[in-house]
C-alpha cells in the first residue's frame, strides 16, 4: 500500500452532499482506504467569476499505481457530472492527486506532486490539518510549513449547519 493524498473541490450543485458522496464512491473501490478527512473550507474561486469553492483533503492508503489512481479520480469527476469547459471553470467535483508517497512524477497527463500546490491556501490549509508533517518532495519542506508561507485569507472553515 501506498499513501497518496487528494484535495476535493466543488462549487456547483449541493457541493457538501457531493464531497461526501464522492468519498463514499471511493471507499467502495477496491485497494482505496481513505485513512484521513479534512474539515471542509469555503474558499475563493480561481479563473473566471463563479461561486465560491467547499474544498477540502483526503488521505487514502492506495494499491493502485499513481497513473490508475487519476484513471478512478476522473472517472468519479465524471459520475458527479464533472464537465471540462474551460480552464479553472466552475465544476460539480473536482478530485487532484496531490502527493504520492514520496515520489516526484511527470508524465503528460499526471505531475505529482501537483505543480501548483504550493502556492494554493485552499489545498495547503486542508492538507496541513491532516498531515501537517509530510514533506513536499520538490521543496523539501513540511506542508505545515509551507502553509505559513502563503496568504490564507479567502480560507474559511466551513460550519456544517
Amino acid at each position: 500500500m501506498a499513501n497518496a493524498v487528494i484535495a476535493l473541490g466543488s462549487n456547483l450543485g449541493e457541493s457538501l452532499r457531493i464531497l461526501q458522496n464522492s468519498l463514499q464512491s471511493l471507499t467502495l473501490i477496491p485497494g482505496i482506504e481513505i485513512e484521513a478527512v479534512s474539515s471542509w473550507y469555503q474558499t475563493k474561486p480561481i479563473g473566471p467569476p463563479q461561486p465560491d469553492y467547499l474544498n477540502g483533503c483526503a488521505l487514502l492508503s492506495v494499491q493502485q499505481h499513481p497513473e490508475e489512481l487519476l484513471v478512478l479520480l476522473q472517472a468519479i469527476e465524471l459520475q458527479f457530472g464533472r464537465v471540462r469547459n474551460e480552464k479553472w471553470g466552475a465544476r460539480t467535483l473536482d478530485l487532484d492527486l496531490l502527493l504520492y508517497d514520496e515520489l516526484i512524477f511527470n508524465t503528460p497527463s499526471l505531475q505529482i506532486p501537483h505543480p501548483r500546490m504550493t502556492q494554493r491556501a485552499f489545498v495547503l490549509v486542508p492538507l496541513a490539518e491532516i498531515v501537517p508533517d509530510w514533506i513536499e518532495p520538490r521543496s523539501g519542506k513540511a506542508i505545515a510549513n509551507l502553509v505559513t508561507q502563503i496568504d490564507c485569507s479567502g480560507v474559511t472553515k466551513y460550519c456544517i449547519n
